[in-house]
């Protein structure tokens, strides 16, 4: 048997992916030189790796094995890696993130300082909703998760980053629409909803039972820049988080529109199994941000709790 880590790892990005094209654009790669590598390491089994279905690509039983095993392989690997370049100094492996989809005006900036450090570092950072983040952390395919609303039935430890602020929005059109004293008057509202799965349309749905509001949801979206746009256009209201409105709050676009019972406030979180086993980079993200996570919130995020602060007003009770 002569497998060899480019063959495992080709193997492990198909099996993430469920597509050659999709692997071979990860790892900057052509799709020949991908089906080659897939090639190669089929050679060395008489059992089946991949079966094509219907036109598409599926790993067998086998398969998956395989993969499973090519991802302890690689992760011992990075760790041996990682362990070395420690010794000389320097800081090298690899992180694997899944974030959901509002964690992308946040993420970033709590890695940013961490990754010039150690410029070794590499980054896999997958941006999905709430849903897909939770299978991530449940298949064990990501070091870290960033999540705004904890599951109740899952085991996790975290790291609690800064809070997570969400108002009721609508267009900045000079229209006549009060600060809303009864929350019962929001069901008069067309609201503009997030797909089943998200976090913000977990929160929005919370609070309606809560206060046993009936609403009429005028549409579906499936990203947070959807909604902005069509609340910008008119379309209706939507509870969105603040920290991705700052530009178009500046540029006059939307409007915060005072309700009682709101803002919202949750908290983001970066968070990992339980009994989850961490490389030495992974570990040193986790120390890296308990230490910075303030002055990072500090340099990068005063407007948000300025904005929060200043939003406080009788209504929210």
């Amino acid at each position: 048997m002569d497998l060899t880590l480019n063959q495992l790892e080709v193997l492990l990005r198909v099996a993430r992916t469920g597509s050659i094209t999709k692997a071979a654009d990860e790892m900057n790669l052509t799709q020949p030189a991908v089906s080659i590598q897939l090639r190669n390491l089929q050679r060395q089994f008489d059992i089946p790796i991949t079966e094509v279905v219907n036109r598409r690509l599926f790993l067998t039983d086998f398969g998956r094995e395989m993969a499973a095993a090519a991802e302890r392989i690689l992760d011992e690997v990075h760790a041996i890696e990682g362990r070395t370049l420690d010794i000389r100094g320097k800081m090298t492996g690899r992180l694997r993130i899944s974030s959901v989809s509002t964690g992308k005006y946040v993420i970033p900036y709590f890695l940013g300082s961490f990754l010039r450090m150690h410029e070794g570092v590499e980054l896999e950072l997958e941006v999905s909703n709430k849903a897909s983040v939770m299978q991530d952390l449940a298949d064990n395919a990501v070091d870290f998760s960033l999540v705004s609303v904890l599951p109740e039935d899952v085991h996790l430890k975290r790291i609690e980053l800064m809070p997570n602020v969400l108002y009721l929005i609508g267009r900045n059109d000079g229209s006549s629409l009060q600060p809303i004293h009864d929350p019962r008057e929001i069901e008069g509202l067309p609201l503009i909803y997030r797909e089943q799965g998200s976090a913000t349309r977990m929160a929005m749905e919370r609070f309606f039972e809560r206060k046993r509001i009936r609403v009429r949801k005028k549409m579906e979206l499936t990203s947070n820049e959807a909604v902005k746009q069509a609340v910008i256009a008119g379309l209706g209201y939507s509870i969105m988080p603040i920290i991705g409105l700052r530009h178009e709050l500046a540029a006059g676009q939307l409007r915060i529109i005072p309700a009682r019972g709101l803002p919202l406030r949750t908290n983001w979180n970066l968070v990992w199994p339980a009994d989850k086993r961490h490389s030495p980079v992974a570990e040193a993200l986790k120390d890296h941000l308990r230490k910075e996570k303030h002055g990072i919130i500090r340099q990068h995020f005063v407007w948000c709790e300025e904005h929060w602060i200043s939003r406080q007003s009788p209504l929210r009770h």
